[in-house]
């Protein structure tokens, strides 16, 4: 299977998604219907296979992982945008009643910064804190907390997606 840079395969995944050709989650497909792909992390260490959710749309950004109860360790959530968000464009945790890890990436997929995000019990979204990255990126990836540093996923590391051959 060819490898390529993420800037390159947000496209073909946008693609596929758009055709229906990744596999639907069931977890809140009543609410905000979300596809998935495999997606690897390449490190130092080795690689890391994850099953990703693909957040792109307004809605699937703001639905994200919340009022999960649980995620596998080989599982997380996509972020994709089109363009660089702004450093001061972070994450929150309203709703979301799991400890996470995020990984900010850049238009290639190298992580940028990796921040650990705590459940908010707020009852409304003002009350929660937002995790800021600090630099621009293109994509976020949020685990479980404590999958990012157990696979030694941290500044530098690579998040590829598979792309599929032409026929």
């Amino acid at each position: 299977m060819l490898r390529t840079p993420l800037w390159l395969s947000l496209g073909a995944v946008a693609a596929a998604l758009a055709c229906g050709g990744a596999q639907e989650s069931a977890d809140y497909s009543s609410v905000v219907r979300f596809d998935s792909a495999s997606v690897r992390v390449v490190t130092p260490r080795g690689i890391t296979r994850l099953r990703v959710e693909i957040a792109q749309s307004p809605e699937q950004r703001t639905m994200g992982l919340m009022e999960r109860t649980s995620l596998p360790d080989s599982a997380g959530m996509l972020f994709l945008y089109d363009r660089d968000e702004p450093a001061s464009a972070g994450f929150w945790m309203y709703r979301t009643r799991i400890p996470l890890d995020i990984a900010f990436m850049d238009s290639t997929g190298r992580v940028l910064v990796v921040r650990q995000m705590v459940p908010c019990g707020a009852t409304l979204a003002r009350g929660c804190p937002s995790y800021d990255p600090g630099v621009p990126y293109r994509a976020a990836l949020e685990v479980k907390a404590g999958v990012l540093a157990r696979n030694g996923i941290a500044p530098g590391a690579r998040l590829e997606l598979p792309v599929r051959k032409r026929s």
